[in-house]
């Protein structure tokens, strides 16, 4: 592909970055569509390899069929086997009637397995049934189905190294990796990072009318030392609570907001800390994407209310501009979470502020900030490390603010 076609593949699948190994695996995706050759995507988690199946899908014959993208880590052990190859009315308890899976539902399209490596073995083989001549049972039958599925199949996990331990089969790993794309991870790609971050802040903050956030020199070093183990996906999240913190609604002739590394630094966990802010909403964190998308509106409300409240005292009472009816309310206390964000800003109190709702608003922000620390140090009997994990952010931030209330 010559620059022109591969930029406008990027365009056509919002995938942005210059990086070579990046380029290499979308160019790779494209010459394999037309083949119904079986393609396994390995990669970090968060690392963008939904999209690579999404291209092959497109650029092949099947483009008019069905695309079926599913995580295999997601659906139980116990159920897979119908989710998968469909069941007979009664094959099981709660089996009522008969139900298509998705090897019937995709037929004459693409199936996407994401994380492949956490199939049960007795799955594996039923797939790899597949893969051999293209038959399944489905669940409390004994009929022979056929499907001609492409089936496209991702993972973060070494599968050499499950096959060697006996987690995985042999054969069927032989099966799947006819073609092996390797995306990235983003640590490999600092070139793209502070181009990653302009579209995430572009993205969120076109969303609800809020100034683009943009970095000094110092700034962009700082966000393209931080090794981002939780990849694209940290990233987009990390530079969305940025946004939602730092910003302010768009006015005429103001529609950017430039920070430091100072500012910045709030937001970066430390490295020996191994803090994941980002991965809210994977695995293992308690906290689904509604709820990041709650909190975050809750931020956004808050600081909405603020710039209200300030914007009357500036103007000698004329409201600056009016609040959204959804406002929260000023002393609604935020639910402690995971969610590495800081509540509170750091800047002192604007001079001649005197007005009392704008200082009971400090104060409400300021008291959230320390009921969400006092309560995650509850949790954890005191131990500053383990409060800071769960926030995600660093112990000396938790150490500043401790100092802040006793020095109140």
């Amino acid at each position: 592909m010559d620059t022109l076609e591969l930029q406008k593949l990027k365009n056509k699948f919002d995938i942005v970055g210059n990086d070579a190994a990046l380029n290499h695996a979308l160019e790779t995706a494209v010459a394999v569509a037309p083949t119904d050759l079986t393609v396994l995507i390995t990669g970090e988690s968060g690392v963008g390899k939904e999209a690579i199946p999404r291209i092959i899908h497109q650029y092949s014959r099947r483009r008019n069929g069905k695309f079926l993208a599913v995580n295999c880590g997601a659906i139980p052990e116990g159920t897979i086997n119908a989710e998968l190859f469909g069941h007979e009315k009664g094959a099981f308890t709660g089996a009522v009637g008969e139900r298509k899976g998705y090897f019937e539902e995709a037929n004459g399209g693409t199936l996407f397995l994401d994380e492949i490596g956490e199939l049960p073995k007795e799955t594996q083989a039923m797939l790899l049934r597949v893969l051999q001549n293209g038959e399944y049972i489905k669940v409390g039958s004994s009929k022979i189905e056929k499907t001609d599925v492409r089936i496209i199949t991702a993972t973060n996990v070494d599968l050499a190294h499950a096959v060697a331990m006996g987690k995985f089969r042999e054969d069927l790993y032989y099966r799947l990796n006819a073609i092996q794309l390797l995306m990235p991870a983003l640590r490999e790609r600092r070139d793209d990072i502070y181009l990653l971050f302009r579209k995430f802040t572009a993205d969120f903050s076109e969303k609800y009318g809020l100034c683009k956030i943009a970095l000094t020199h110092d700034a962009i070093l700082m966000l393209n030392k931080y090794r981002w183990p939780g990849n694209v996906r940290q990233l987009k999240n990390v530079t969305e609570t940025i946004t939602a913190l730092e910003s302010r609604p768009v006015t005429p002739g103001s529609d950017r907001i430039e920070i430091g590394p100072d500012r910045l630094a709030q937001y970066i966990p430390d490295e020996k800390d191994s803090l994941l802010p980002a991965t809210l909403g994977g695995q293992g964190t308690g906290m689904s994407d509604s709820d990041k998308q709650m909190i975050v509106k809750a931020i956004l409300d808050l600081k909405q209310e603020v710039d209200r409240l300030r914007g009357i005292v500036e103007s000698g009472g004329a409201p600056a501009h009016a609040a959204p009816a959804h406002a929260a309310p000023v002393h609604s206390a935020l639910p402690a979470t995971n969610y590495g964000v800081h509540y509170a800003p750091d800047e002192p109190e604007e001079q001649g502020m005197v007005e009392e709702q704008p200082q009971e608003q400090d104060l409400s922000l300021r008291k959230a900030n320390d009921d969400i620390i006092e309560r995650a140090l509850a949790r954890h009997g005191g131990k500053v490390k383990l409060a800071a994990a769960e926030l995600g952010i660093s112990e000396r931030t938790i150490y500043r603010k401790l100092a802040e209330k006793k020095g109140r």
